[in-house]
């Protein structure tokens, strides 16, 4: 008897969950309580175990697909049903047209794009490289047609707007055709080419009629389907993807069909390690090949024994060890000597004037520095997902920074002694307006472009001026006007790798915020029930550092509080204006 795996209810509010990776493929044997899936809500991820022991009979919701609290996402039943149910689903109608099979007008066209290719086929689809993704471009093919392919061998490179990846092949054989060309933008689904047991040549195409062995796996277990088992950000944002086709079902003994070369059978095997304790994803396999790492003798840690990455990365470290320590003095490169060594020059009047002004704010001010932690991860997730798009539509890069000013910048309306400044007199003059300086390394030293009346200005405003102000500054064009009248200043010293700093206040205002690197840690976070869990979080260190004469530590806190609750709730889509 059949049992259904629905989707749960992970929090009292939640309405709604994603499934973002199936731990199980159809066919696999799941004991109750195993870990079957994790799914994701907009306040929690986690493992959703199997209601029974069995087997995992069919898929019905795809990864990256969201569907409501209760919805039937899965089916368990015994060995004897699993059996069965590659004929049920064949007999089921419109699940899956066999891929040979072609309207008659159409039969010319498809005999001539395919080299007389025979044997069972595999489509390969247009992948879907992540939630909003409805189209790809084929980018570069890795193989041509007549090429022998193994199962999970990188394919072909498709692009995106948000992502570039390389497309392993669903199944081991040959490249009998390519139905996309490079340079070429199909919809996600569409098939791009084809993968035959048979090389192109060897045997007449089969007729049309004829139903392929493929066409007894359930629609939603095809290959191409499936979208990236992990997604990591990069430098500056671009994505990594690690991809996981499921393994192919159990299925009944398939008419009997002209002999395959027995070469890509094996090939197909080497997805998994020698022991089958663990999945092993192309990027993995590649990885390991390049660093020389036997995959046979790493012990995996992810979920169900997967090898990881890190995996790799440790053992080849591990390896690497003993040569790195016996080549270590002759490894160690000396850096070039700065033409500046040995040589004593006066400073330039640049120099001179930040030196004179950081000295004099030293001396001015009683200067404190406040740290915060904030977890940016919704903030990169945006950014990450509509940095092509702002881009495109208007015409400016989006860097994290924006985002800073905007909260910093909104802050300062309920915190006016953070934008404030204190007069020879002891008076306090308590600004109107919040003009924003931005701090800009350029080779002849710091300077601090002012971008006037920031408050007025939304996402798209600030991206605008930071990216104008910086490049002319670069550039030496920055007018005399445009380095003067700040209320407030922000240097993202970040920008270098540092964690934080303690930044000193540009005279006369009363503060400055320094914003660290933004750095991905495994962090403590809670669900909607208040049950604590660990996730991977991406963090920045705000330093504030202030004028004790005015600015007390509670007044910095709460200022910062302020910052921190904006970022973290990123709720800056109306800013975007997308």
């Amino acid at each position: 008897m059949s049992t259904s795996v629905t989707m749960p209810a992970l929090g009292e509010s939640v309405t709604e969950g994603t499934v973002t990776n199936w731990l199980k493929s159809v066919g696999d044997t799941v004991s109750a309580d195993e870990p079957l899936v994790e799914v994701a809500t907009d306040k929690v991820d986690s493992e959703v175990p199997s209601p029974a022991s069995g087997v995992l009979l069919k898929i019905l919701v795809q990864e990256d697909e969201t569907v409501e609290v209760g919805t039937e996402i899965a089916i368990i039943g015994d060995a004897s049903e699993a059996d069965s149910a590659p004929a049920a689903e064949e007999s089921a109608p419109a699940k899956e047209e066999p891929v040979e099979a072609v309207a008659p007008d159409e039969a010319p066209k498809a005999e001539a794009s395919a080299p007389a290719a025979s044997g069972d086929l595999t489509d390969v689809t247009m992948p879907a490289l992540g939630e909003s993704v409805t189209e790809g471009t084929v980018a570069s093919w890795l193989k041509k047609v007549g090429d022998e392919v193994s199962a999970d061998e990188p394919l072909v490179e498709v692009a995106t707007d948000k992502v570039d990846s390389e497309v392993p092949s669903p199944a081991a054989g040959y490249l009998v055709e390519i139905l996309v060309e490079e340079d070429e933008t199909v919809e996600v689904g569409t098939v791009i080419a084809r993968i035959g047991s048979q090389a192109p040549g060897k045997q007449e195409a089969a007729p049309a009629a004829a139903p392929a062995p493929k066409a007894e796996r359930a629609a939603e277990e095809t290959p191409g389907q499936d979208i990236p088992s992990t997604v990591k950000d990069g430098e500056d944002g671009d994505k990594v993807v690690e991809w996981d086709y499921p393994a192919a079902p159990k299925a009944p003994a398939a008419p009997a069909a002209p002999a395959a070369p027995a070469a890509p059978a094996p090939k197909a095997a080497e997805s998994r390690q020698s022991d089958g304790s663990g999945y092993v994803t192309p990027i993995v396999r590649k990885l390991a090949a390049d660093k020389g790492v036997d995959l046979a003798n790493v012990k995996g840690t992810g979920v169900g024994g997967r090898i990881r990455k890190q995996d790799v990365l440790d053992a080849a470290a591990a390896a690497a060890a003993p040569k790195a320590e016996a080549a270590a003095p002759a490894a160690a490169a000396k850096p070039e000597p700065s033409p500046l060594r040995g040589k004593t020059e006066k400073m330039t009047p640049l120099r001179k004037t930040i030196a004179k002004r950081m000295v004099q704010s030293l001396q001015t001010s009683a200067q404190l520095t406040t740290v915060v932690e904030v977890d940016v991860t919704r903030v990169a997730a945006l950014r990450a997902k509509s940095k092509n798009a702002f881009l495109e539509k208007k015409g400016t890069k989006l860097t994290f920074l924006p985002f800073f000013v905007k909260a910093a910048t909104e802050a300062l309306l309920a915190h006016p002694k953070i934008n404030a400044t204190v007069n020879e007199d002891n008076t306090v003059t308590y600004h109107d307006a919040e003009h924003i300086g931005i701090a800009v390394d350029t080779p002849k030293g710091l300077f601090v472009p002012v971008i006037k009346d920031a408050g007025e200005k939304d996402i798209e405003g600030l991206a605008k001026s930071i990216n104008d102000l910086a490049a002319r500054t670069r550039d030496g064009k920055i007018g005399a006007d445009e380095l003067s009248g700040s209320t407030f200043t922000i240097t993202n010293t970040g920008s270098g790798g540092a964690l934080f700093d303690t930044p000193v206040i540009n005279m006369p205002e009363s503060a400055i915020l320094g914003v660290g690197t933004i750095v991905k840690r495994p962090m403590i976070v809670k669900d909607a029930e208040g049950n604590e869990t660990i996730g991977i979080r991406s963090m920045v260190y705000l330093a504030l550092s202030y004028d004790h004469r005015l600015v007390d530590g509670a007044d910095a806190a709460r200022y910062l509080m302020a910052v921190k609750q904006r970022l973290e709730a990123a709720d800056f889509d109306a800013d975007l204006a997308l």
